[in-house]
């Protein structure tokens, strides 16, 4: 073997153990962090690991649009994107801007129900998907893992769900003490009249 072939050979042989592997060990260490995935073991998260889908984004393009069938759930791996939802005017206005880590979606892991908001990339973003056919591809593999996906989906949604009654109650309460101050602002109202007409 000549030098050069030599020389070529270790070239070849750094890049190839420094491609391969430090990619997955990333995307698994930012799963790990996802409340959806964060009870897996290492070998389950090397396995949705093995299954997500990755993709750039341009930023101004759409990631989905409100109305579309939800498929699955997104992690920005880098960039940042912007939730917005359309009113019913026409306007557009975005409820939120999520960056590296954050994740959004997951709801569409369970149900297939339109899309409640649209999700716009704000700059050049990597994200990071996980679909309805990847977790049921888990779960007639490896049930035990996908029993603890979809246990963790529902614990997630029940906190929303207690969370969003527990927020109702709280301004069902303002509303209705705007409502006796504005009867009892009224009661004052029709007294003072009543008085002066006597």
């Amino acid at each position: 073997m000549t030098q050069s072939e030599k020389s070529m050979g270790k070239d070849f042989a750094f890049k190839d153990v420094f491609k391969s592997k430090i990619k997955p060990a990333s995307i698994e260490e930012m799963l790990s962090k996802i409340p959806v995935f964060e009870k897996l073991e290492v070998k389950e998260l090397r396995q949705v690991a093995g299954i997500v889908h990755r993709r750039q984004y341009a930023k101004g393009e759409y990631v989905f649009y409100q109305g579309d069938p939800g498929l699955g759930m997104y992690v920005v791996e880098k960039g940042k994107v912007g939730i917005v939802v359309v009113a019913n005017d026409g306007a557009q206005k975005e409820i939120t801007e999520l960056t590296n880590g954050d994740f959004f979606g997951e709801i569409a892991l369970l149900d297939e129900s339109a899309r409640s908001a649209s999700v716009i990339v704000k700059e050049d973003s990597e994200l990071i998907g996980f679909f309805r056919p990847d977790l049921f591809d888990i779960i007639e593999k490896t049930p035990k893992t996908g029993l603890k996906i979809v246990v963790k989906l529902a614990e997630m949604i029940g906190e929303r769900l207690r969370n969003m009654n527990s927020e109702f109650s709280r301004l069902r309460a303002e509303l209705e003490t705007v409502k006796q101050s504005k009867e009892a602002g009224n009661e004052k109202a029709f007294s003072k009249k009543k008085n002066s007409k006597s």
